[in-house]
Order: structure tokens, then sequence, then C-alpha cells
């Protein structure tokens, strides 16, 4: 078993590689992601070939794995996301997790297929600050059928100490065609 400052180390590397070659944020175009199923967008966006999401650079984080019903999506917690208490806002930890557990049902997802979240659950189990250096969102899916997703996800630090964890579920639904 790794030791927290080995998993911290692991973790940092993953983010510097893919960092490496993420091209800047932005919006993929209908015409390139029409024909991709939802592994292969995430395999474009790795390679460089598809822009990585605007809210991803806005809020510090990164997603960082992706495999057939799992997503990973890793951040930073910062005094920039605190609310008036001291603590990092619920809001984004919601947002990482609801990354997280969405791109996990995105990752299932068939060419020409689009989801949408219909509900996000979220239970906050420890306060977190900037003294973590380092978190990560792990969804996993629960059930896809044909119009809904279901997943589950939990934020954890590098020593594996929990913070939160979440359910969704997604709207499956014909993706709009534009060409």
């Amino acid at each position: 078993m790794e030791s927290p400052q080995q998993t911290l180390a692991a973790w940092q590397a993953r983010e510097a590689e893919l960092r490496a070659r993420l091209r800047e944020p932005g919006i993929s175009r209908p015409d390139q992601i029409v024909d991709k199923s939802g592994l292969q967008f995430f395999e474009s966006m790795f390679a460089g070939e598809l822009p990585p999401a605007p809210i991803a650079q806005a809020l510090g984080f990164l997603l960082v794995e992706v495999r057939p019903g799992h997503a990973a999506f890793q951040g930073r917690p910062q005094a920039a996301h605190y609310n008036p208490l001291g603590t990092v806002h619920g809001g984004w930890i919601a947002t990482l997790l609801d990354s997280a557990v969405a791109c996990a049902v995105h990752s299932t997802l068939a060419p020409g297929k689009a989801y949408t979240t219909l509900e996000l659950k979220v239970n906050y189990v420890k306060a977190l600050t900037d003294k973590v250096p380092l978190v990560r969102a792990l969804g996993d899916v629960i059930s896809v059928g044909a119009r809904v997703g279901t997943s589950e996800g939990r934020l954890i630090g590098p020593d594996g100490t929990l913070y939160a964890h979440a359910t969704t579920t997604c709207l499956i639904f014909d993706a709009p065609i534009a060409r």
C-alpha cells in the first residue's frame, strides 16, 4: 500500500503529464464529437485533440482518468474557494463530484448520445481546507440504461480521508446533430 506522500506524488505526476499535452480549455464543436462514444470523447481530450471544459480552469481542477463507467477529477483546495467560515465552499466540492459522477455515466455512452444531470445529492462529511494539497473525486457508474444513468462518487485526499460523497441521476438522450 502506498503512503500518502507516494499517492500525492503519483497524483501530481499524472497532472503534470496531462497538462503537458492538453489544449487550452474550450468547447468542442458538434461535428468534432457527433461520431464519438463517450469514452472516445475523453480519449480525444487526453490526446490533446479536443479541449478540456472551461470550468475546470476557472475552478482549478482537472480530469485525470477515465475508463468505462469510471471518471476521476482532481483539484487543489485554495483559499479562493473558501466560504466565509474559512473552509472550502460546498459548491466547489459539489462541482468536482458532479463532474466525476456525470463523466462516469458519459464514459459509457454510445456515439450520438448525450446526457444531463437530473439530480445530484452530496453528503459533506469532513471540512476541507487548503492544508490538503490535492483531492480526487472518483465517480463510478451504478447503472446505465437507455434513458437514465446513475452513479456514485467520493471526494478523497491522498491519505484516503473522505471529505464528501455523492450520487447522481443523469438523463440520457439523442444528441442534437449539427454538421
